[in-house]
């Protein structure tokens, strides 16, 4: 062999090894599948949420509709608490005025109600007050309620073809009578 035909052969072999290398790392490369985990969806977010701000916890369930709802109820709650309280403080200082024993402090009421029209009010609007107030609250802890219960209800598979039937049946009891009745049917 001659020295020509040894490059020739060393120039083919190292060409091959090299190509090789080459060919190695590019099928070394391997596909990566990045799998995005969803992240839960939390209940107690949802509802830690809703006790800070009311209808933040529906908006994080993605039911937007809610928020003017709830914040309808828990503002006419308000509005008639307000109301309710400053017609209480108008009567109750009638009321005052008038009782006192004091000659010189007259009510605005005087001469048009009685003593006791004015108890009655003051008794009225103290009652409407608190209820009011009652309502906020538990509109205020409905709101907390209902954003809970969304969120764990949030991954819950959604049927279209979920329907609930009532059909009338007939059954037969061990005494060979026909008993009549309802019987309620859930197909999904």
């Amino acid at each position: 062999m001659n020295k020509f035909s040894i490059l020739h052969i060393l120039t083919f072999v190292l060409c091959f090894v090299f190509s090789q290398l080459v060919y190695c790392q590019s099928t070394t490369q391997t596909d990566t599948i990045i799998v995005l985990k969803e992240k839960p969806h939390s209940p107690g977010k949802a509802a830690l949420m809703s006790a800070v701000l009311p209808g933040l916890g529906q908006a994080y369930n993605k039911k937007y509709w809610k928020i003017p709802i709830i914040y309808g109820a828990i503002g006419t709650s308000i509005f008639f608490a307000v109301s309710n309280n400053s017609d209480y403080n108008k009567f109750r200082d009638a009321l005052k005025a008038r009782v006192d024993d004091d000659p010189n402090t007259v009510d605005k009421y005087e001469g048009i109600m009685s003593v006791q029209n004015l108890e009655s009010n003051v008794n009225y609007y103290q009652r409407n007050r608190d209820l009011s107030v009652i309502l906020a609250g538990v509109f205020y802890a409905l709101n907390i309620i209902d954003a809970t219960v969304d969120a764990h209800l949030f991954t819950f598979p959604k049927n279209d073809n979920l329907s609930l039937n009532l059909k009338p049946s007939f059954q037969l009891t061990q005494q060979n009578q026909v008993m009549n009745g309802f019987s309620l049917t859930l197909s999904f």
